[in-house]
């Protein structure tokens, strides 16, 4: 016997490109375009090496009070987390564990399938509508729980409260999860639902809206009785989740909320131009409601948009996967960078 017939084999999930080059336009892995609130790069210059000797908090609860602050929540029903993707794992280790099929989308965040490959769970996808919306009867079907992205990645699209509660009704009895990573851009968020039902938690993250992708923090809100069960499985696994930089930082970007408001304000407002922009260069794409832009061109393949991009040192998202091989994820970067790569898709355009 070899040992290798015992090794656990999954297909990882692959991020976008980090490439680190002088002069490059990044617009592929959603990153804010913007430093966070200057109260966090204050603290970061005064934090005390020293403490690094020390383990952080393990119950993390000087983020924890804050989130429950700021959401008017208790703190009872706030989890934090290494960026969301680690809260979501630790949600799939800890509510899907029937025999029955979770359900997501077709089109969707690609970190799903891979969880549930990883931990063993059975699934089911559901088919995106045309134009890239959730058709909730398709949930309404037997399962072992729910996870979906609102808005949606890659696409952007939002979903109406009306669906979501739709959902949500027809499924009382599993664990529903909603990942909103890009609520902050234009979404409504459905943490109101949770007074109505105690099966919903609610998934966030800090490294989109609050500009802290490199401090990986991220957060779930629900009842009392869903966040106890997944301390229980986080202390299970890895009892100091959290590092004390994170903490305290993450708690001073909470406190900002001015300068949260004008960022993301800035980030619509520049989405909304690019979006009259591109329509004019020929291309088409859902509403988005999310600092990105999923967009197909009508007459040039998106495969070679982003290589003739990538060439140029602007870096967008690319899938080769079934009914989005056409499409490009543009994220949202400064009005200079989008002017950037605006110029070179009206000149690469015009000679096609």
């Amino acid at each position: 016997m070899d040992w290798r017939e015992n090794v656990r084999r999954v297909e990882p999930y692959v991020p976008g490109e980090q490439p680190n080059k002088k002069n490059m336009v990044k617009l592929n892995t959603n990153e804010c375009p913007y430093p966070p609130a200057p109260g966090v790069e204050k603290l970061a210059r005064e934090f005390d090496c020293d403490n690094l000797r020390l383990y952080p908090d393990p119950s993390s609860k000087v983020l924890v009070d804050a989130l429950a602050q700021y959401y008017h929540v208790s703190p009872e029903q706030v989890f934090v987390g290494v960026g969301s993707d680690d809260v979501l794992a630790m949600c799939f280790l800890t509510f899907f564990n029937s025999d029955k099929p979770i359900l997501f989308p077709d089109v969707t965040y690609s970190f799903y399938d891979v969880w549930a490959q990883l931990y063993r769970i059975p699934f089911k996808t559901c088919s995106l509508a045309e134009d890239f919306s959730l058709v909730a009867e398709d949930y309404m079907q037997p399962n072992g729980g729910i996870i979906f992205p609102n808005p949606n990645a890659p696409t952007g699209v939002m979903e109406s409260l009306d669906t979501i509660r739709q959902i949500l009704d027809a499924n009382r009895n599993v664990p529903v999860i909603v990942d909103e990573a890009y609520i902050d851009f234009g979404g409504v968020s459905c943490l109101p639902l949770l007074e109505e039902y105690d099966n919903l938690l609610v998934v966030q993250t800090f490294s989109k809206s609050r500009a802290m992708a490199g401090c990986r923090i991220g957060f779930a809100i629900g009842s009392k009785e869903m966040i106890g069960y997944l301390n229980d499985v986080k202390f299970s696994f890895n009892s100091y989740t959290m590092n004390r930089p994170s903490l305290i930082l993450g708690v001073e970007a909470i406190r900002d909320k001015e300068y949260f408001e004008k960022t993301v304000a800035k980030i619509i407002a520049t989405r909304e131009r690019v979006k009259k922009e591109l329509t004019d260069l020929g291309f088409h794409f859902p509403d988005a409601k999310a600092n990105f832009i999923f967009a197909s061109h009508e007459r040039v393949p998106a495969q070679e948009i982003f290589q003739a991009l990538k060439e140029r040192d602007i870096y967008v998202r690319y899938w080769n996967k079934p009914r989005i091989h056409n499409y490009l994820r543009i994220t949202i970067g400064t009005d200079e960078e989008m002017d950037q790569l605006l110029a070179f898709l009206k000149e690469y355009l015009r000679g096609r």
